[in-house]
This record gives structure tokens, C-alpha cells and sequence, in this order.
């Protein structure tokens, strides 16, 4: 080897040196371009099959569920009215009730993480309620409280409250109806759960239900939910 590497050479050296280098890093940089590119392809694909499976799950259950309540919302028959061609119709409740409970418990099981599922949960645990079985009802109940669904949660824990009610439990359904108060609910609103929650405490603290009654009246003035707060103040302190 020469001990002495000439100015040019040194110069030949380096750029090929740099171009190496320059050419691992393009290497380099595409297979990880490359691998990057097969882990979107990947989670893509997976998505997509997700996307195309809950999809379908929903679709399903959903049908599920619009022919379990074709038995739900049936109407009772009236002796000597015809029914329409293809009509369900059911003498009583009770039976109707009976009915439609196994169908849409079906349809909750089948599908318990679908939105159709879980309405399926709730309407089988109304129709437990009408059935007079309510502590079966209450835990389907409860699996609906613990879920994501605010409004479906909110919906489950005042029928929970109303159970809690029936079989004495007033301390319990006062609890729950408080809580349900400052939930901000759309489909049970503050002036419904108020309006029940009165109603309970008329006979345990007539006093604090006579302000609850009054607290509807001043902030939902001329409106149903005010007509009968004015009802339950009556039946309070009955005007003379």
C-alpha cells in the first residue's frame, strides 16, 4: 500500500464512500418504507374485514329484532273486529308479552354487542317487568346500565328505579332517580324522572316533595309535566 494517497484519490475515496453510504440509507429506508407500507396494507385489510363483519352483524340483528317486535307491538284482539290479512294478534297481554320476551331474548344473546342487541336486551327486560318477573328483569337491566350507551344506560336505570318501587325498595329508586336527574338524558328527561321522584317521596317526606312539585312548576311553567306537579301538590295539601 502507498504511503501516500494522492489529493485525487483521497477525493475518489470519499465520494465513493459517500455514495455506499447514500445508497444503504436508500436501502435502508425503503425496506422500511416497504414494511411500513405492509403494516397499513394489514391493519387496513383488517378493518375493513372488521367494518364488513360488524356490519353484517348489525344487518342481521337487526332484522331479528324488527320481527321480534312485530310480536312486541301487536295489537290485542277485540271480539268481533276482524284482523287484517297476515295480522298477529294476541288476546292478552300476558301471552303477547310471553311471546315477544323469548324472541327478543334471543336476539339479546345472539347479539348482545350490536345496537339492535342491546334494544332487544332492553324491551325483553319491559316485557319481563309486565310479566311480573322482576328481579330477572332488573339484571337484564343491569347489564344495559354498565354499557357505553348513555342514552340506552339512562333509559335501563329508570326502569330499574320503577322495579325498585314495585317491591318496596324506595330508598333504592329515590337513589337511582337522583342520579337519573343530573344525567342530562334526552330520551328520559329531568322534568319525567322528577315528576316520579316526587311521587315516591309524598308518602315518606311529603315536604320534600312538595318542593320537588314546586320546582317543576317554576321551571317548566305551562307545560304537562307542570299540570301535574300542580296535580301532586293537590294531592299533598289538598286545597280547601
Amino acid at each position: 500500500m502507498p504511503e501516500h494517497i494522492s489529493r485525487k484519490e483521497l477525493k475518489q475515496d470519499k465520494v465513493r464512500e459517500t455514495f455506499e453510504h447514500g445508497a444503504e440509507a436508500v436501502l435502508s429506508h425503503t425496506r422500511l418504507a416497504s414494511i411500513a407500507l405492509l403494516a397499513v396494507i394489514v391493519i387496513a385489510s383488517g378493518y375493513l374485514a372488521w367494518r364488513f363483519y360488524s356490519d353484517r352483524q348489525n344487518a342481521t340483528a337487526q332484522a331479528a329484532l324488527d320481527d321480534a317486535m312485530k310480536i312486541y307491538n301487536a295489537p290485542l284482539s277485540i271480539p268481533g273486529q276482524p284482523t287484517l290479512p297476515g295480522e298477529v294478534t294476541y288476546a292478552d297481554e300476558a301471552r303477547r308479552s310471553q311471546d315477544a320476551e323469548g324472541k327478543l331474548a334471543v336476539v339479546a344473546e345472539k347479539y348482545p354487542h350490536t345496537n339492535p342487541g342491546k334494544l332487544a336486551r332492553y324491551y325483553s327486560a319491559l316485557c319481563l317487568m309486565d310479566l311480573d318477573r322482576l328481579n330477572q328483569a332488573s339484571e337484564e337491566l343491569k347489564k344495559l346500565n354498565a354499557g357505553s350507551d348513555k342514552e340506552l344506560a339512562a333509559l335501563a336505570q329508570y326502569q330499574k328505579a320503577l322495579i325498585a318501587e314495585r317491591t318496596g325498595k324506595n330508598e333504592e329508586a329515590v337513589q337511582d332517580l337522583r342520579a337519573l336527574s343530573n344525567s342530562g338524558s334526552v330520551l328520559v328527561p329531568k322534568p319525567l324522572v322528577l315528576l316520579e321522584l316526587a311521587g315516591i317521596l309524598r308518602q315518606s317526606d311529603p315536604k320534600q316533595a312538595a318542593t320537588i312539585y314546586e320546582q317543576i312548576k317554576k321551571d317548566y311553567p305551562n307545560t304537562t309535566v307542570a299540570d301535574e306537579a300542580d296535580r301532586g301538590l293537590g294531592s299533598i295539601t289538598p286545597k280547601s
